[in-house]
């Protein structure tokens, strides 16, 4: 008979490399107990990667760099999707992805829907700080991203040059969504992002 090894070994392996699971993607196999030694089991021997606690993942590997951990981004998301929550990434993580600084945060936050948490990735840190469902409404990957990026500059600190890389990835956004988060932004911020749409409007 396979054991509880040999059946998460083909769950993981089959799967795309990279793909997180958690410890509960594999009750099926056995307790909580089983599983849990099951996984230090396979970490040691190498067979996965342990990627945090409660976190593992068959990962791809790279000529130079060895194993490729996955983002923070990925993490989070894939955190955020077995908890069905919501996410926003706030802060300097924000304005990273829209290129308004080279900053690459240690210790990344996003606004949740779900549990307040911290994670442990090596030496960084994802927190998940709970907020309002208010805080959550925009639609926009972008625009939602421009929301809190705009709010950790703040407005007596923004630039013309940001205004200008902000309107710019706001021309990736769906008009509609757009719209939509316009109306949920402090009225500084729909100043700006108003710009966008009457420029997708003249367009």
């Amino acid at each position: 008979m396979d054991s509880i090894d040999d059946y998460i070994v083909y769950k993981v392996e089959k799967s795309k490399k990279g793909t997180i699971f958690f410890s509960e993607d594999f009750l099926s196999f056995g307790s909580a107990k089983a599983v849990g030694k099951a996984l230090e089991r396979l970490a040691e021997k190498g067979r996965i990667s342990r990627v945090a606690r409660g976190l593992y993942a068959c990962l791809d590997t790279h000529d130079i760099f060895g194993e490729v951990q996955p983002t923070t981004e990925e993490i989070a998301k894939a955190i955020a999707k077995r908890d069905k929550a919501r996410i926003i990434p706030t802060g300097i993580l924000a304005l990273n992805v829209l290129g308004l600084s080279s900053q690459v945060p240690l210790n990344t936050v996003y606004l949740t829907d779900g549990s307040a948490r911290t994670i442990k990735v090596g030496k960084r840190t994802i927190k998940f700080k709970k907020t309002s469902p208010k805080n959550l409404a925009a639609i926009g990957n972008v625009s939602s991203l421009v929301i809190q990026a705009l709010k950790e500059i703040g407005k007596d600190k923004i630039t013309e040059d940001e205004i200008k890389i902000v309107l710019k990835q706001l021309k990736k956004e769906e008009p509609d969504r757009l719209e939509h988060d316009v109306k949920l932004a402090p009225e500084w911020i729909r100043i700006i992002m108003r710009k966008a749409l009457n420029n997708q409007g003249n367009e």
